[in-house]
């Protein structure tokens, strides 16, 4: 039987995460959290859910205990419905036929700038990340999920660098800068979810996970987060829903 009252911060994330996903949807996901959550929501609700990989795939086939470290890495390709070039698949969200974009971010600020590209000075950064990718497509172009872990030094006022654009400056900023499409559609995190306001586009709390107090999810985070009076409380994860994760993540690569 599984345990329902033992989970990490990564299966958390996982779980709430798959649950904003709907059948029918074609998601960019990238590797880690995005995929496993994509993949559970796949299995367990959403049939005809689409997955798409910067790399070129269409339709991958998720080997359980075999989770693809990269999206360009061989092993994206199993069972999949069609493999196209990168600069191909990047086209698809340019046409609109892609939903929902699904990535993690080392920095998150109130406007839903993600930063994954470095920290400090750019001049002479103390930490190199990976960089963009097709992130910045991704994001410019379709509704956003971002999963991370809740640490105020991830959810900062401004983040050092925007790889990939929220809401840029809040308010219209985003569409008067020229991205007519898309914006940040949920946060979620190990202690809530998170929306947007629809005037401000600030971030704001939409639910708070089973025993996290909005005291914590202000000590964790470098801005003001808005909520209203009364904050509604996520439903914790089923035996089911963690069954699932664990049997695609056995080793807890992703789900630590």
């Amino acid at each position: 039987m599984t345990d329902t009252t033992n989970f990490t911060a990564g299966e958390l994330l996982t779980v709430m995460s798959s649950r904003l996903l709907r059948n029918g949807q074609i998601v960019f996901a990238g590797v880690g959290v995005p995929l496993l959550s994509a993949t559970l929501a796949q299995r367990l609700r959403c049939p005809g859910l689409t997955i798409l990989f910067e790399g070129g795939v269409i339709g991958p086939m998720i080997e359980p205990g075999a989770l693809p470290p990269s999206t360009n890495e061989q092993r994206c390709t199993k069972r999949a419905n069609m493999v196209l070039s990168a600069t191909d698949v990047l086209l698809l969200l340019q046409r609109g036929y892609v939903d929902v974009g699904f990535m993690g971010g080392a920095q998150i600020d109130r406007f839903g700038n993600l930063n994954s590209s470095f920290i400090g000075d750019p001049a002479r950064p103390k930490t190199r990340l990976p960089g963009t990718g097709g992130g910045n497509d991704i994001s410019s172009l379709t509704q956003m999920i971002v999963a991370m872990k809740h640490e105020r030094r991830r959810f900062v006022d401004k983040v050092d660098f925007i790889t990939s654009p929220g809401f840029l400056q809040g308010a219209t900023s985003r569409h008067d800068s020229g991205l007519l499409a898309g914006g940040m559609y949920r946060v979620v995190t190990d202690l809530g979810l998170f929306g947007f306001a629809p005037d401000t586009k600030a971030m704001k709390v939409i639910a708070l996970h089973p025993g996290v107090t909005i005291e914590q999810v202000q000590d964790s985070t470098g801005f003001h987060v808005a909520h209203d009076h009364e904050i509604s409380v996520t439903e914790p994860p089923t035996a089911r829903e963690l069954g699932v994760v664990r049997e695609l993540d056995p080793e807890k690569l992703y789900t630590a």
